[in-house]
């Protein structure tokens, strides 16, 4: 059993996807598309930086949804395919793809539209994100609440047993921070983010996400998706469609992701799109040595992926969800 992860924001580097341009005309002519769309020039962007530009989440979003599923293109002709797949955050975009749920190129769409509402509601918000590393869930969000009782301090992400996310203003991130010091709750870092992800101030965002998913046609995934706001697979495409809108201001369920996934008895992860983010989660989540973790951030990582000996799963996706 095999499944594929789909990285989000945070993963990029500068230089990701640079093999990509002539592997696959059509995905070339996709990015151009998206940088038409946004005004820049994404493969440029990509390859040279700055870093700063790069993480602006209306450049990222498409171009990271670009990057995975050129890298997922590959392991699919070279006969590597899932039985599950599942994305964090972003990569949830790119697993609706990956899942023949939506086609490559609406994806990329979808993400053009998802980064610039995401980065115009951030722009009235002021807010981030907090990462909090604890051996006391219960305390840490029991105390959190009574930091804040109106609940502007939103759980972002669950992670892992010991690693939870949380959005809000910045002022009451560094509030938390230092409440979380002195009761000796655990300890914590901000994250260079460039608003309060998975949180009520991405409201306004949510709304016209809304509006535009509604309007696109999604198909029955072919091979089981996992959604971040359930933490369990998903067959009905309009629970589907509700579950991305949500995910807008819930929390990412990753760790109960992980949870079904070792219940469902899978033996290989592949994390496919630039950095090892999702491989070190899956560690944390409990794959130990017994299950093949290995991430696929290059042409030349896909060869070594599809080695004959490992490419026996049975097909998912069939050739024109692909196209």
């Amino acid at each position: 059993m095999i499944a594929f992860l789909f990285p989000g924001q945070g993963s990029q580097e500068i230089g990701m996807g640079s093999d990509l341009s002539t592997a696959h005309p059509d995905f070339k002519k996709w990015i151009e598309r998206a940088s038409d769309q946004v005004g820049i020039d994404l493969l440029l962007l990509a390859r040279r930086g700055p870093q700063r530009e790069l993480s602006r989440t209306r450049f990222l979003q498409p171009l990271l949804v670009w990057t995975s599923l050129g890298y997922h293109r590959s392991l699919v002709d070279r006969g590597l395919r899932p039985d599950f797949v599942l994305g964090h955050s972003l990569g949830e975009i790119s697993a609706l793809a990956a899942s023949g749920v939506v086609a490559p190129e609406v994806a990329i769409d979808i993400a053009v539209r998802r980064g610039a509402w995401m980065e115009e509601a951030a722009a009235h918000a002021e807010g981030g994100m907090l990462a909090v590393t604890t051996l006391d869930r219960d305390g840490v969000l029991a105390s959190f609440r009574e930091l804040d009782p109106a609940g502007q301090l939103a759980l972002a992400a669950d992670n892992t047993p010991d690693q939870l996310v949380f959005s809000g203003p910045a002022p009451l991130l560094d509030a938390a921070a230092t409440r979380l010091a002195r009761e000796r709750l655990g300890t914590s870092r901000r994250l260079v983010v460039s608003g309060p992800w998975h949180s009520p101030a991405m409201a306004s965002a949510q709304e016209t996400f809304g509006r535009y998913l509604a309007n696109l046609s999604f198909h029955p995934p072919i091979c089981p998706l996992v959604l971040n706001v359930t933490g369990v697979p998903e067959s009905d495409p309009a629970a589907i469609r509700r579950g991305i809108i949500r995910c807008l201001t819930e929390p990412v369920l990753w760790r109960p992701s992980m949870a079904w996934l070792r219940q469902a008895r899978v033996q290989r992860l592949v994390e496919i799109g630039p950095g090892r983010v999702l491989a070190g989660l899956a560690r944390a989540n409990g794959f130990g040595n017994e299950v093949q973790v290995s991430t696929v951030g290059s042409l030349k990582a896909a060869d070594v992926s599809c080695h004959p000996r490992l490419c026996d799963s049975p097909a998912a996706v069939p050739p024109d969800r692909l196209s």
